[in-house]
């Protein structure tokens, strides 16, 4: 999908580079957008063996890179969450 503004298109960048660097099957990692009332969200898709790269011990790798996208959305005056699905 493309974005109408640069600004989300570099959140789903980020959230696509960062998801890469922890997986095994990088090419299998894809992010979505979907404008939700007053949030964007962005949908992370990965290999399902690599599922459990991205989220983590704990949940702490994929809170982590909720925090880096939520400050990305806030530089930019959006609300972002992101979901692995």
């Amino acid at each position: 999908m493309s974005s109408p503004e640069p600004g989300l298109e570099a959140m789903r960048s980020l959230v696509a580079f960062l998801a890469r660097s922890l997986v095994d099957n990088p090419d299998a990692v894809e992010v979505r957008e979907v404008v939700r009332d007053d949030a964007v969200v962005l949908e992370l898709k990965v290999d399902p063996a690599d599922v459990g790269k991205v989220i983590g011990r704990q949940g702490r790798v994929v809170r982590a890179i909720r925090t880096v996208a939520r400050a990305a959305g806030a530089r930019g005056g959006r609300r972002v969450e992101v979901d692995v699905v």
